[in-house]
């Protein structure tokens, strides 16, 4: 589905916009919400827009955000509980403590027995409902505060375990030590917790070196604005 439009003027995006951006490497969702919303609000004259996300993208993966403004902020929670999709590249045979390239290896494991064939079995057993223990590196609060400010400090918070759904793990490519994913998983899903437990599922280890959402429910990044064509758009259409 495809929403690369919107319509001039201040009106429209009080009234509400669902806006698709493709979130830049090393910008938090944040960073996109607060640029949005502030080039809105300075181009169109606003004093006051509401803007927010459907789920959040770390700073390191790229891929779909979901951005809504005025009311239709009030589909938010609708939107974010959809279905994801991601291409997940991993690292097999070293692990991080973050599980991505936040932080340096810090273990190294034999992969000489990994096939094709193993991965595959693998991937089934992580397929379906199951009960997934968030990374240390995560937003998961404890006692107050964020999981990844305890981890930063050297500690090693304790997390529960929650339910989610992946649906399908579709294996792109191949090539020692490089393993391409396609993963489809329900909101709340953590891949680099995918990734921490696929290695481990393969006696070996396994981290994220790159991460991408490609769909969330039937909006596809294919659809997305890139910030800069937003911001070209945005000014042409405010001439008119």
């Amino acid at each position: 589905m495809s929403v690369k439009t919107f319509s001039p003027g201040s009106h429209h995006f009080s009234e509400g916009e669902i806006l698709l951006f493709d979130k830049p490497y090393g910008w938090t969702s944040f960073d996109l919400v607060s640029k949005v919303r502030n080039t809105i609000s300075k181009t169109c004259n606003i004093k006051k827009l509401k803007v927010g996300h459907a789920g959040t993208l770390d700073p390191l993966a790229t891929g779909l955000l979901i951005l809504c403004t005025g009311k239709a902020t009030k589909k938010i929670d609708d939107l974010q509980a959809e279905e994801k999709e991601y291409v997940a590249t991993l690292k097999l045979g070293a692990t991080t403590p973050s599980y991505d390239l936040e932080s340096e290896e810090n273990g190294t494991f034999p992969t000489d027995h990994i096939n094709l064939e193993m991965i595959r079995e693998a991937n089934e057993g992580l397929t379906g409902t199951i009960e997934q223990v968030p990374p240390a590196f995560s937003a998961v609060k404890i006692n107050g505060k964020r999981a990844y400010e305890h981890a930063r400090k050297g500690n090693d918070p304790e997390l529960k375990a929650k339910t989610v759904v992946i649906t399908n793990i579709e294996i792109v490519s191949f090539e020692m030590p490089i393993l391409v994913l396609r993963i489809t998983c329900s909101k709340g899903t953590y891949i680099r917790a995918l990734a921490r437990d696929l290695g481990e599922a393969l006696q070996s280890g396994a981290y994220l070196t790159d991460l991408r959402r490609t769909r969330s429910g039937n909006y596809n990044v294919d659809s997305a604005w890139k910030m800069e064509d937003f911001l070209k758009q945005l000014s042409l259409q405010n001439k008119e």
